[in-house]
């Protein structure tokens, strides 16, 4: 049976896509939200909204304070999204014991996919392959044991292993960078996902990302929904998502949704999932040639790119299958999938800037003009608007662009993204958009010539100015943009004050624990009173200080780790 009442426990532009698959089922909807959080556009989506206490993403993480929201509500169902409690196993534990239905897997696969050792485990029993790695938690000294076995001219990657989303997980060169990046996914572990254990596997490092979409019903009836190319990828997040996969051999396809099935039917998976690859050698790999990495057991952010080439509402599917129907009554078993028609190109916009060596720096502010495209084929899921303020607090994606075309040539599809994106006219937030349009004319990207590395590799010319895109849209001027990029300065140096401004005369500065992270202001430098003998230090991007790891006297030279900055849900060390 439909769930009469279905909490979201999310926010932003999935949980606007939540609201309106319920709607169309008939399922009236409540909407939650922090302290900090009460402009976000998914509030006035659903039916009914409800205040949580707290603020950021704690509050959405409170499980106790959702349920009894969810209780106080009348809600007999609560749709997680993605990201937050999506993949929380005590979650959906403690809504079983309300008598509430949690519309996802069960706590046992939420269990078992959230660690990722023992997901590794289900592959090597279903004989799917695997990369080398680590079979337990480990630590600094047994990941640098392990690279150090790997060999010369070998890399690593340190991931999480209750992870997801790229948080808590680095890729590692040289024996010198382990300590460094290991303390940043184990913080960044330990902040997402409530688990700082890492684990540590071999790099692939000329790999496309490949995944596979399942649905199930529990009863050991699974299919697929074909599959979805996630390799563009930027510090290990994704940025751009395309289904189907373009010029991947059939034998090697087969051999992906053939291993993802027999991973889902082997622990009579419910509800929907992706299975993720890795696969060898760019376009051209032959056949047996990739690697199981991990499931995730719960809604994808790209998995509006498979329903517009299926044209399968998945969201509507998982509340159905959340219902108690079986694939058969849904029409869903593997003889009904349709094949993928022409291609899909989903577009992560973030609220953020690129360097020319890779790296990004998250940008806020507030949205003077917010128009997104339209027309045949293009659809946008966002919660953004023009005079909304941004919030440093949650995650970058600002708006997600997904264009769909008819046209069994790929080269059609990237130029149906490309035109689009000069459509999205975004004002007062920097965003990767002028990236994106480098990327989608870029040679490589239009013939799928890509690995995950692809980004980081190219970036030099990813960034570049490359002339000026075309601008597909008003261009009226503007009164009051914002900052893009807001500044924050050491305003005042008091007792247990997070910011440290280093000079050459007495402070009371000291350095910060990692364990108090302190939220700072972004006024311009220019209007602070500083103590006499100091200058304000302008903070290269708006968030939160998690650490200060210089301290008065110190000698500080170029490339040094002077602070740790959380914004956007990711931990940046700032250098001198």
């Amino acid at each position: 049976m439909l769930p009469r009442n279905l909490l979201i426990a999310n926010r932003g532009e999935i949980a606007i896509r939540i609201a309106r698959a319920a709607a169309e089922l008939g399922i009236p909807t409540v909407a939650i939200y922090s302290e900090d959080d009460a402009a976000s556009l998914h509030i006035r989506k659903s039916d009914d909204a409800r205040a949580l206490r707290g603020k950021g993403a704690s509050a959405y993480l409170n499980i106790e304070q959702i349920v009894a929201t969810a209780r106080g509500a009348g809600c007999d169902a609560v749709h997680p999204g993605y990201g937050f409690l999506a993949e929380n196993a005590e979650f959906a534990r403690r809504l079983d014991e309300a008598g509430i239905k949690f519309v996802g897997p069960s706590a046992e696969i939420l269990e078992l996919f959230g660690d990722k050792v023992k997901a590794r485990m289900l592959a090597e029993r279903c004989r799917v392959p695997l990369l080398r790695g680590t079979s337990s938690a480990t630590t600094l000294e047994e990941a640098r044991a392990f690279f150090a076995s790997l060999g010369s001219g070998s890399a690593m990657m340190i991931k999480a292993i209750g992870g997801g989303g790229g948080r808590g997980m680095r890729a590692v060169y040289r024996d010198d960078e382990i300590a460094g990046s290991y303390a940043r996914c184990q913080s960044e572990a330990r902040a997402a996902f409530g688990n700082p254990d890492l684990y540590v596997e071999q790099l692939m490092p000329h790999a496309r990302h490949i995944e596979v979409q399942i649905l199930g019903d529990g009863s050991g009836a699974v299919s697929h929904v074909w599959e979805r190319e996630c390799t563009v990828q930027r510090r290990n997040q994704k940025i751009v998502e395309i289904a189907p996969c373009p010029n991947i051999p059939t034998a090697l396809k087969d051999l992906l949704l053939e291993s993802a099935c027999r991973l889902a039917h082997e622990v009579l998976y419910s509800s929907l999932g992706t299975f993720e690859f890795l696969v060898e050698g760019g376009p051209g790999a032959g056949e047996g040639a990739f690697a199981f990495i991990e499931a995730n057991p719960r809604l994808q952010v790209e998995h509006t790119v498979t329903e517009e080439v299926t044209g399968i509402d998945l969201v509507k599917a998982q509340l159905e299958l959340a219902g108690g129907k079986s694939l058969g009554e849904l029409s869903l078993e593997q003889k009904d999938i349709p094949s993928p028609r022409g291609f899909a190109i989903q577009l992560r916009i973030n609220m953020e800037s690129m360097n020319a060596d890779g790296t990004t720096r998250p940008s806020g502010g507030t949205l003077t003009a917010f128009e997104p495209p339209s027309g045949p084929g293009v659809r946008v899921d966002s919660f953004a608007y023009a005079g909304y303020t941004t919030n440093p607090n949650y995650d970058s994606l600002l708006a997600k662009l997904i264009t769909h075309s008819t046209s069994p040539k790929f080269p059609d599809a990237a130029a149906k993204a490309y035109r689009a994106l000069s459509e999205f006219r975004i004002e007062g937030v920097a965003t990767n958009a002028g990236f994106l349009q480098n990327l989608l004319r870029h040679s490589d990207f239009i013939v799928n010539n890509i690995y995950t590395r692809f980004v980081e590799e190219h970036a030099a010319e990813l960034t570049a100015e490359r002339g000026q895109h075309p601008k597909f849209h008003s261009q009226a001027p503007t009164a009051g943009t914002a900052q893009a990029t807001p500044r924050l300065a050491g305003a005042k140096i008091d007792s247990g004050d997070p910011l440290a401004v280093l000079h050459h005369g007495k402070s009371s500065a000291a350095k910060t624990p990692a364990s108090a992270p302190v939220s700072v202001a972004a006024p311009p430098a220019a209007d602070i009173a500083t103590p006499e003998g100091t200058i304000a230090v302008r903070a290269p991007m708006q968030g939160t200080m998690v650490s200060i790891d210089v301290s008065v006297g110190d000698r500080i030279h170029r490339g040094r780790q002077v602070a740790v900055m959380e914004a956007m849900k990711m931990e940046h060390v700032i250098r001198a």
